[in-house]
């Protein structure tokens, strides 16, 4: 008696939920996945860094508030506020 697996590859299950890709569906998913990992990436690196939204925003100039948005994804931070905040935690991004 065999049993089928009914394991997926990652790529078939974003197919079948949002169709393929360059579709306007799939497009959105991923840009709303994005944007969702651009704010646990500030999020993880300021709780790494051990400082408060409050000193994160009087180190960078940016909001509280927006901060508080951007960790919960609310919104996405433009490029330039995203590297300000990443600067005024010490860290640094590294495109390879």
């Amino acid at each position: 008696m065999s049993v089928k697996s009914k394991i997926k590859s990652y790529s078939k299950v974003l197919e079948d939920e949002f169709g393929k890709i360059g579709t306007p569906k799939r497009e959105k998913h991923e840009a709303e996945a994005l944007d969702f990992y651009a704010s646990q990436i500030l999020l993880h690196n300021r709780k790494e860094s051990k400082i408060t939204q409050k000193e994160l925003a009087k180190k960078s100039g940016v909001d509280k508030t927006y901060i508080s948005r951007i960790e919960t994804g609310a919104i996405q931070p433009t490029f330039s506020t995203f590297m300000k905040l990443i600067n005024a935690m010490g860290k640094q991004v590294e495109i390879v």
